[in-house]
């Protein structure tokens, strides 16, 4: 009987990546205030890559102790620009002075995840990808927030790559999937490993 595969997620891109791969997923949004465990190992200078990668198996965890003998999938992802993070933008306002502020410049992304059985963590990966954004106009940035915002505001660095905010990248060294918020290639190749999945 084959294991249940679920993630730890409220994210319909992740889900939608799964399932298009051919992957039966369920998701269980996980109760985790992201927020504060970010900012106390902000407080502890973790790493971006740590960061994500323990909220991610964080997630991951929460969900696993209450499905015992399903894979849960734990994802997270972190800007880091400058070796300062980015969230999401709260505001319109916001949204326009971090994509004022990645103008012209390179930032990373790190898309962590973790998977867990029964409270712990089976595997982990961690991808990266280096963006470099255009030097686009005000007047550009402007109306990109003003059409974009209910989209946007769910994406840290207020873009989505596989939306109009390709208009705003000059050059993208890396895996599509980890700019969307999943090592796929990766996440795909353990499950295949595994035996979860067909191979």
């Amino acid at each position: 009987m084959a294991v249940p595969i679920v993630l730890a997620s409220g994210s319909e891109i992740r889900a939608t990546l799964l399932r298009n791969a051919g992957v039966e997923v369920t998701t269980i949004r996980p109760r985790v205030d992201e927020e504060a465990i970010k900012q106390a190992l902000i407080a502890e200078a973790a790493s971006p890559r740590d960061i994500a990668d323990t909220l991610a198996e964080m997630k991951a965890r929460k969900v696993s102790e209450k499905t015992p003998g399903a894979l849960v999938i734990g994802c997270d992802q972190v800007l880091d620009f400058q070796g300062t993070l980015l969230s999401k933008p709260e505001t319109p306002q916001e949204a326009l002075e971090q994509l004022r502020a990645l103008r012209g410049k390179r930032h990373k992304l790190m898309s962590a995840a973790v998977i867990c059985r029964d409270g712990k963590p089976e595997w982990r990966h961690v991808g990266q990808v280096r963006l470099t954004m255009r030097e686009a106009s005000d007047a550009y940035l402007e109306g990109y927030v003003a059409r974009n915002w209910d989209s946007i505001r769910h994406a840290v660095g207020a873009y989505k790559l596989e939306e109009e905010g390709v208009r705003l990248f000059a050059a993208v060294d890396g895996d599509y999937f980890t700019v969307l918020g999943m090592p796929m290639l990766e996440l795909l190749n353990f499950l295949m490993v595994r035996g979860s999945i067909d191979s």
